[in-house]
Parts: C-alpha cells; structure tokens; sequence
C-alpha cells in the first residue's frame, strides 16, 4: 500500500530535466517530500468535514467518504498509554496525531458456583471511556447518578495529557489508546559513488500513504521544488494540475 520514495524521486528528476528546470539535491528533496506527505495527511481531515455534509452515493468504489477512510485508516493503530506521576495523567504516544477512544479495563469480581462454590473470579472486561470536556465532568460529577464509575469511565483532554475518571482500579497495563498517528517520515537514502548520489534501498523510508496517492505527491514536490529553485513557472504548472486533479475529486 505504500509509496516507493524511490520512484517519486524518479519522477519528479525526469519532470525537472525534461523541462530543463533545474536540479534538486536529495536534501531538499526530503524535505519538500514530507511536508508534501504531511499536506496531503492533514487534508484527508478537512476533506472528510466537507464530504460529510454531502449526500453519499451508491457505488461501492467512489464514495469519496469510504475512499478518504480507507486511506486514514492506514495511520490508526492502538498503544497503551503511560501513566506520568508527576502531572498524574495519562501520556499518550510520541507519534499521536489525533485520539479516537480510550479504553479501560474494568476488573469484575464474582463468586463462582462450580467447581469451587463462593470461590471470587476476577475478570477483566474492557469498557470504553467516553471523551468529554472538564465543563461537562463537573456537572455530572455532582450526582450519584451521572458520576463516572467503573463501568462508565470518561476522559478529559488538557495540556497534562489525559485524565480518566472513574476507572478507579486503573493499573499502568489497563489503559490504551485507539488514535490515528503521524505519518512515518519518508526518507530517499543514497551512497556517493563518485560524485554522484545513488539510491540506497537499505537506507530508505517509502511514504506511508496510499498508493493512490503518487501522483498527488509528485505535484506537490515539484511545487516546493520550483519555489526552491525560483521558478514560479514549474510552480504554476503543479499548481494548476493539482488543482485540476482536486476539482475533478469534489465536482
């Protein structure tokens, strides 16, 4: 499902030479491919808030909003979260880009009847915290009957990390996270043999995208690349086709 770095580089070098536009080094071009990467992550967000508002179709392969799903769904991922005794919240991963759930597991305790009668059994049933704001938790924590509580755990988002409430037999092993992560930067690694840069495979990082995506990614590049090089005109050519290729996906 990923992208080759190395044809994107590829590509965007033959463009460059072809129009006798210039060169760009694989420094830059790193650069220029993940913030290139990370414009079109962010977009599939404003992309999904603007098709959600549109009435769907039918067709099973191109309903933009299963189509932007299936390619946001690459980045989501579970971990458990680490509990920070200095702040008392639960940190989350380094390569968080946006939370989904919580999840707790809620210890229940029974006392069995076969084999052993009255012998107590702890299971542990995962119960999923709801996200409210702090507003929103004093008020039910008011009453006895809206409070959180084992079975009903919520969190709360704030500049410490996060706060689960309820979940009273929390332990640092029972709390994790469903959320969408931070592309994995794409990196063209290379070897200099005699003076010039070839590719070096061993070295390298493919884009994490949808491999539907190569395309989008080689405008974008040669967009940076011609801001980079002071050509407005190589910019104006992937300007216009990106925004050709856009119109033709929202019209």
């Amino acid at each position: 499902m990923a992208v080759s770095i190395d044809t994107v580089y590829q590509r965007v070098l033959a463009i460059l030479n072809k129009e006798q536009r210039g060169y760009v080094t694989p420094q830059e071009f790193n650069l220029f491919a993940n913030q290139s990467q990370l414009d079109i992550f962010e977009q599939y967000f404003y992309d999904i808030n603007q098709f959600g508002r549109l009435s769907g179709n039918d067709t099973e392969f191109s309903d933009m909003l299963n189509i932007l799903n299936e390619k946001i769904n690459i980045f989501e991922t579970t971990a458990n979260m680490v509990w920070n005794t200095n702040t008392l919240h639960w940190g989350t991963p380094a390569n968080l880009y946006r939370i989904g759930s919580i999840v707790y597991e809620n210890t229940i305790t029974t006392k069995s009847l076969y084999p052993t009668p009255n012998t107590v059994v702890a299971t542990k049933v995962p119960v999923e915290a709801e996200r409210i704001n702090y507003n929103e938790y004093l008020a039910i924590a008011q009453s006895g009957m809206t409070k959180p509580t084992n079975s009903r755990p919520v969190f709360v988002a704030n500049t410490s990390g996060y706060k689960v409430y309820g979940a009273s037999e929390v332990t640092l092993t029972d709390v994790k996270c469903n959320y969408i992560k931070k592309p994995t930067e794409a990196a063209w690694g290379y070897q200099m043999i005699y003076g010039e840069a070839l590719y070096d495979s061993t070295a390298s990082t493919d884009f994490e995208l949808h491999a539907s995506e190569e395309t989008e990614l080689v405008i974008k590049i040669l967009e940076f690349a011609g801001l980079a090089i002071e050509d407005i005109g190589m910019y104006q050519v992937a300007a216009g086709i990106e925004s050709q290729t856009n119109q033709q996906e929202k019209s």
